[in-house]
C-alpha cells in the first residue's frame, strides 16, 4: 500500500473555523427603561413601528430587548455601529445583515445570524462563512398546543414521543424535537415553510442528536446540532451548516453583551447522518 502524496487530501489536517457565537439573554438582563432608550437610538423606522403596535408591555419589552441584542452583537461582530446596521428580510421573513460593498469593517466578509425568543428569553446565534439556525423554548409553557406540534412530526418521531408518559417527560421530548426542527428550518431559511414531517431526528435519552434524516432535497451529513439548557427548564437548539473537515467550537455568552465576561466554550458535535 502506497503512502499518500505530500499535501494530498488524506494528509490534510482538519481546518479550524471561527467559533460559533451564541448569546442567551433573559429580558431581565436589560432594564425596561434602558431597553426603550436603546431602541430609540438603535432600531430603524420599521422596527420602531413594529414595537409600537404591541398591545401588551411584556410583548413590547420582549421585542425591544431581542432587537437591541441583535444590533449590539452585530456591532461587536461586524464593526458596523448599532444604529447604522441595515437589516433586510427574505421573502420567508429570515433576517440578514446587509454587507457594505467594501466588506465588513471587522471579522471578514461573511456573517450569518439567527434570532429566537420565548416568554422572557432571547437567543442569538452568529457564525462566519456558514449558516445558522437557533431556537429557544420553555418547558413550563404547560401543554399549550403540544399535541398539535407532535402531529406535525415524522412518524418515527411521533412514536418516540408517545413512548413517554404524559406530563413532563413527554413534554420534554416534544420540545426537544420542536426546537431542533425550528433551528434547522430557520437555518435553511424556510421556517414553517418546510414540512416538519419531511425530516427526522433520532435523539439520545437525555441530550444529543444521534442521527438526522434530512429532507429529500438535501444530502445527509451537512449539519451539526447542539442541545443546551442554559437555565433549568429552558431548552435551546442550534443548527450549523459547516464543512465536514472542520473543527468547530461554540462560545456561549450569558446576558446582554455589555462587559467582557468570558464565554463558556463548548465543542460543536460532528455532522450527523441518517439512521442506519
Amino acid at each position: 500500500m502506497t503512502s499518500p502524496a505530500p499535501g494530498s487530501l488524506a494528509e490534510r489536517a482538519p481546518r479550524t473555523m471561527a467559533p460559533v457565537k451564541l448569546w442567551f439573554c433573559p429580558n431581565e438582563a436589560l432594564a425596561p427603561g434602558l431597553a426603550a432608550v436603546l431602541a430609540t437610538h438603535w432600531l430603524d423606522d420599521q422596527e420602531q413601528q413594529t414595537a409600537g403596535r404591541f398591545l401588551f408591555d411584556r410583548d413590547r419589552r420582549q421585542y425591544l430587548v431581542a432587537h437591541a441584542l441583535v444590533r449590539r452583537v452585530l456591532a461587536l461582530e461586524s464593526g458596523i455601529p448599532e444604529a447604522e446596521a441595515v437589516l433586510w428580510r427574505s421573502s420567508r421573513g429570515r433576517p440578514f445583515l446587509r454587507k457594505p460593498v467594501e466588506g465588513l469593517p471587522r471579522g471578514g466578509r461573511e456573517l450569518d445570524f439567527n434570532l429566537s425568543h420565548a416568554d422572557g428569553y432571547n437567543l442569538l446565534g452568529v457564525v462566519r462563512r456558514h449558516r445558522i439556525g437557533v431556537d429557544v423554548e420553555r418547558l413550563d409553557r404547560d401543554d399549550r398546543g403540544l399535541d398539535s406540534i407532535v402531529e406535525s412530526f415524522a412518524p418515527e418521531e411521533i412514536a418516540w414521543v408517545t413512548e413517554a408518559a404524559r406530563g413532563r417527560d413527554r413534554d420534554r421530548r416534544t420540545l426537544r424535537l420542536w426546537t431542533l426542527k425550528e433551528a434547522y428550518a430557520k437555518g435553511r431559511g424556510l421556517g414553517l415553510g418546510l414540512p416538519f414531517d419531511s425530516f427526522a431526528f433520532t435523539l439520545a435519552t437525555d441530550r444529543g442528536v444521534l442521527a438526522f434524516r434530512p429532507p429529500d432535497d438535501e444530502l445527509p451529513g451537512l449539519w451539526r446540532f447542539t442541545e443546551l439548557e442554559p437555565e433549568p427548564g429552558v431548552l435551546v437548539a442550534v443548527a450549523v451548516m459547516t464543512g465536514p473537515d472542520e473543527e468547530a467550537e461554540l462560545d456561549l455568552h450569558h446576558g446582554f453583551p455589555w462587559n467582557r465576561q468570558e464565554p463558556r466554550r463548548l465543542s460543536l458535535p460532528q455532522p450527523v447522518g441518517a439512521p442506519v
